[in-house]
């Protein structure tokens, strides 16, 4: 079995993910990591396509199309006529086109949301929000249209799928796209992973320089086919700091009448149950949540036939990394407590992620002020600052 596994990944790499992910389709964790081994080879994986896509993983080149049939709600009959119709009367143009060409009666609102959601209406180049805003109200005419084409309003020997789809065209209203958080928290609702990007893309600088371990280095990934599993990669007990966003969250109270936490952090290698005590939970409560990003220090505890979890010991939120910095000039050392209770309080309506340092003439130090104090680099907020400190005693770097 493994010559074979070694042959098909030489010749055939593309093909062979492509049947691998079918093998596993509906089991994320799974999905996920075929996925992220694909991108380790050079193999990239499109989103979900209604121009292109078919119901399972398919190849293009060295390319894998994303299942449609993965997509939430989307049934594989659904995707059938879908397909049935692209091949039939050509490639969709247009939503009002799609609605057109394909039978009504066998795809509802819910479906079409979730294809749209998904991203597989992209290649049409309209934005997501805006079809989202639309749609029923397209499916509703076309429906209605198409039962009055039955009832005899047009001619008995007219070509139905020749209705022009410029009778029904509807004007998008002017609205922006949603943010790249939002996009791909939709794609993650709708697949089960993300697919055009990852949340933590743009933390990738600050997740380096914080982190000393990444999520793949503390779990036993399933193998691929024919291959042989590999084993823990860090010892009980380790010390250990990932950073990732929180993807579920579990509270739980204990026989102290206390609240603990059980909570699943995924970086963009893996995902790890992350054990929070009630000691912890307490100080960083505000912000365990689903979506949250977070830092997170604590020991790995391995236990026999179960995946590594960490024993959280501290938590704090994980703030990108601000390419400006701001520099406060005080006179000594001694004024330094006294400099950073003047910052909390404009931090309190201008919280950002720009890092403040605190320099003090007569020691000629330098000191990096808490995360908690990090304020926006807004004019107003430097304004602040320049008229608590002086303005001669403030300067925005890159």
């Amino acid at each position: 079995m493994g010559y074979f596994t070694a042959y098909l990944m030489k010749y055939y790499p593309t093909e062979f993910i492509a049947a691998m992910l079918n093998s596993v389709i509906g089991i994320n964790e799974k999905v996920a990591y075929y996925i992220r081994f694909a991108k380790e080879i050079g193999i990239e994986l499109l989103p979900p396509n209604i121009n292109e896509g078919y119901s399972k993983f398919t190849v293009k080149g060295d390319n894998i199309y994303f299942g449609l049939a993965s997509v939430k709600n989307v049934g594989v009959n659904v995707i059938e006529n879908i397909v049935k119709a692209r091949n039939q009367k050509g490639s969709f143009t247009s939503l009002v086109d799609f609605c057109n060409k394909i039978e009504v009666k066998e795809i509802n609102k819910r479906a079409v949301e979730s294809l749209i959601k998904a991203g597989a209406f992209d290649s049409l180049k309209v934005y997501r929000s805006r079809l989202l805003a639309v749609h029923e109200k397209i499916l509703d005419s076309v429906s209605s249209q198409k039962k009055k084409n039955i009832e005899g309003q047009l001619s008995l020997f007219a070509d139905f799928s020749e209705v022009k789809s410029e009778a029904m065209e509807i004007k998008y209203p002017e609205i922006k796209e949603f943010e790249k958080k939002y996009l791909l928290s939709m794609e993650k609702e709708m697949t089960g992973i993300y697919i055009s990007g990852h949340p933590l893309d743009e933390y990738k600088e600050t997740l380096d320089l914080a982190v000393n371990t990444k999520i793949s280095d503390l779990i036993v990934e399933e193998a691929l086919e024919g291959e042989v599993a590999e084993s823990y990669k860090v010892e009980d007990g380790a010390r250990v700091i990932i950073g990732g966003i929180i993807s579920e969250v579990s509270k739980k109270i204990t026989r102290n009448n206390a609240m603990m936490a059980f909570v699943k952090v995924e970086d963009m290698y893996g995902s790890i149950e992350v054990v929070i005590f009630p000691k912890v939970l307490e100080k960083c409560i505000s912000f365990i949540a689903e979506d949250s990003l977070v830092i997170v220090s604590g020991r790995v505890s391995v236990k026999e036939d179960e995946q590594p979890k960490i024993l959280a010991e501290d938590i704090k939120p994980l703030l990108k990394i601000n390419e400006d910095k701001i520099y406060i000039l005080i006179e000594e050392q001694n004024e330094l407590k006294a400099a950073m209770k003047k910052i909390s309080t404009v931090a309190i309506n201008y919280r950002g992620d720009c890092p403040i340092y605190i320099c003090t003439k007569k020691e000629r130090k330098k000191f990096l002020i808490s995360n908690d104090l990090r304020l926006d680099s807004s004019i107003d907020s430097i304004l602040e600052l320049k008229g608590i400190f002086g303005e001669e005693n403030i300067k925005v770097q890159k």
